[in-house]
């Protein structure tokens, strides 16, 4: 509950969107209609445990109503998991956890993408996440890393990262005081892990604002649609 749009919430504010933030376990989500997207951010909790969160089942209710819409929907780490499935994928436990620095490479269809034009083969990468998910049916597998293979995946105009661009070395220290319990996990300090982001916080700027440039220029052509 202490994640922010970051780097994208910035590039499009800078861009002249007007964004709508609203913290699903406080507030309800509001209907979709009559928005240009949905960014689907992260939470510590599993999306396969809708039925012990009640707020869970709103956040899929308005997930499905954008989908029946075809609005595009982006999510960030948990936010990803929620579309994949809800567009049919499977979500799960990762035998092991990511927290930290990492690197994930393009698959070549990845690299082939529209959505990740100029992008590197491998870029680096923030986690902090224990679950992953099952690429849905009919999506593409666009990125993929060592310790949890399914990275990113598109579906028209769903996206789905798993990874982080967007965040700051500010936000990951509240992380790692928020969720110091998870670090055992990894055998990393809070000082390894805020080092690490603050290490690649640069490039992950510049590689937020291209994915999200990238992918609004997709949603506005014909390569964005479903189907």
């Amino acid at each position: 509950m202490h994640e922010t749009l970051g780097h994208y919430g910035r590039y499009l504010l800078d861009n002249g969107a007007r964004c709508d933030v609203v913290h699903t376990y406080r507030n309800s989500p509001p209907a979709p209609a009559g928005y240009d997207m949905l960014l689907i951010g992260g939470t510590p909790d599993s999306a396969y445990n809708r039925s012990g969160l009640p707020y869970l089942a709103q956040v899929f209710e308005t997930i499905g109503s954008a989908l029946d819409a075809k609005i595009p929907c982006f999510g960030v780490c948990c936010g990803a998991q929620l579309l994949a499935e809800s567009i049919g994928g499977t979500v799960y436990r990762n035998p092991e956890m990511e927290i930290g620095g990492y690197r994930v490479t393009l698959t070549a269809v990845g690299q082939a993408d529209p959505l990740l034009e100029g992008f590197p083969a491998s870029l680096p990468v923030f986690h902090w996440h224990g679950d992953t998910f099952k690429v849905p049916p009919g999506a593409s597998l666009l990125a993929e890393g060592e310790k949890c293979r399914n990275q990113l995946f598109r579906y028209g105009n769903v996206v789905g990262v798993q990874f982080h661009l967007e965040v700051a070395a500010n936000e990951a220290r509240s992380w790692t005081h928020y969720y110091a319990h998870e670090l055992n996990s990894v055998s990393k300090t809070p000082e390894e892990v805020i080092a690490e982001c603050e290490a690649k916080e640069y490039e992950m700027q510049k590689l937020a604002a291209r994915l999200m440039q990238n992918y609004l220029a997709l949603i506005r052509s014909d390569a964005g649609r479903p189907g």
